[in-house]
């Protein structure tokens, strides 16, 4: 086959035991310059294994040769359950029409109308400003002049060295926001009116720079005054947290797509969800929270994924693991991790919290000569929303009880 012919298309699913391919070593070479986007592995009759690697998205490369590739991972979730996960918001109440927006079409044209639904609802109460620090040489004196670098001038006086605040709507906020109405105007396989509608909102954020390609994005602090733009911002970074999926290597090759990263997604539908329900009952609930309390010296840091909080004190921790709970017991590496947590924190009962398509009871492990025990649940996914929702503020229940609440030492 002539791979110059035209990109190989390829599509597999997040899960599964994959798909079996002939594949040129061009191909192959290709494909292990991005190990963790897919799994590959050799196989019978000189053919090879590709796996989806808890990945979704669409990814095109050039392989070292030249040829093409135009990669499609497919989600185990419906595309409504997973925007679901992704628009979910504790302060942006839920509708039902978020979620089935583009169901019967693909992952990105989906998501790319979700990002379209969800900006022009935000920007009908007008684009934010905001004040931004400006450093210039005006022939005029505006704001406060910068007198270190003034004095340092010989000659004439002007311009004048100033610095000055300006009520702008070239912030952080809608430079991230135009980043990714351009980012998914640009997906493949968009209906007209979906990639319409974005270009019409990118062009109603006048003023605002468009930040280069490969640029960081600009941080931002969530705030009374910025508030609404919220749900859409944590959208807009998702969709720009893969602007370019980094290959490995000396001669790296090009690589343009955008992918989800599934247990990133999980961990934070799982914290904002899980840690609203906890909130309504007196528990805070703090994420990433770094901690140096496992050995004596301070040196092992260590980042629970939730840590809960009731009246001051450490009560809790919950970890979130993006795999299917199949055996009776968590893996061992799931049971030392959060034996390790709770040692280090002082607890006596600590949660592990799997993303599962089937219901199941929870598990207790108690753990010999610790006087531990770890909870295992298992969150089904694959429900609708409300129900999804329900089933977390019965976990949060769950976790708020005496049993597992209980007194720590």
């Amino acid at each position: 086959m002539n791979h110059r012919a035209g990109p190989l298309a390829i599509t597999v699913d997040e899960t599964g035991p994959g798909t079996l391919l002939q594949l040129t070593d061009d191909q192959v070479a290709g494909l292990l310059r991005v190990p963790a986007m897919v799994r590959l592995s050799p196989a019978s009759g000189g053919r090879w294994r590709l796996a989806g690697n808890q990945k979704v998205g669409l990814v095109r490369m050039h392989t070292p040769r030249g040829g093409a590739i135009e990669l499609r991972i497919r989600p185990k979730l419906p595309v409504h359950n997973l925007l679901f996960l992704l628009a979910y918001s504790p302060t942006d109440p839920w509708r039902p029409e978020t979620v089935t927006a583009a169901e019967a079409q693909g992952l990105l044209p989906a998501l790319a109308e979700l990002l379209a639904r969800t900006a022009r609802r935000t920007l009908e109460a007008g684009v934010l400003h905001g004040y931004r620090t400006v450093e210039e040489d005006l022939p005029l004196v505006r704001g406060r002049i910068r007198t270190t670098d003034q004095i340092r001038r010989t000659g004439l006086p002007l311009p004048v060295a100033v610095r000055y605040d300006d009520h702008t709507p070239d912030i952080a906020e809608n430079r991230i926001l135009l980043a990714a109405l351009h980012r998914a105007a640009r997906l493949p396989g968009l209906p007209t009116r979906t990639t319409a509608l974005l270009r019409h909102l990118a062009d109603n954020l006048s003023g605002v720079h468009l930040l280069p390609a490969g640029a960081p994005l600009p941080s931002w602090t969530p705030t009374r005054l910025n508030a609404r733009y919220g749900p859409l911002l944590r959208l807009a970074e998702l969709l720009l947290s893969d602007r370019s999926v980094q290959p490995e290597g000396a001669n790296a090759t090009t690589v343009d797509g955008f992918l989800l990263d599934m247990p990133a997604v999980f961990e934070r539908f799982l914290t904002l969800a899980l840690g609203g329900a906890l909130a309504r009952r007196g528990i805070r609930c703090a994420a990433q929270e770094q901690h140096h309390r496992l050995d004596t010296q301070g040196r092992v840091r260590m980042r629970p994924d939730m840590v809960l909080y009731r009246t001051g004190r450490i009560a809790t921790v919950v970890d979130a693991k993006y795999a299917t709970l199949d055996t009776a017991a968590p893996p061992t590496g799931h049971l030392y991790q959060l034996l390790s947590y709770c040692t280090a924190l002082g607890l006596r009962h600590g949660h592990l919290v799997y993303a599962a398509t089937t219901r199941r009871h929870a598990t207790d492990h108690i753990i010999r000569r610790a006087e531990i025990t770890v909870t295992a649940h298992a969150l089904n996914l694959d429900q609708p929303p409300a129900e999804l929702l329900s089933t977390i503020s019965t976990l949060a229940a769950h976790i708020d009880s005496p049993s597992t609440l209980g007194d720590n030492p």
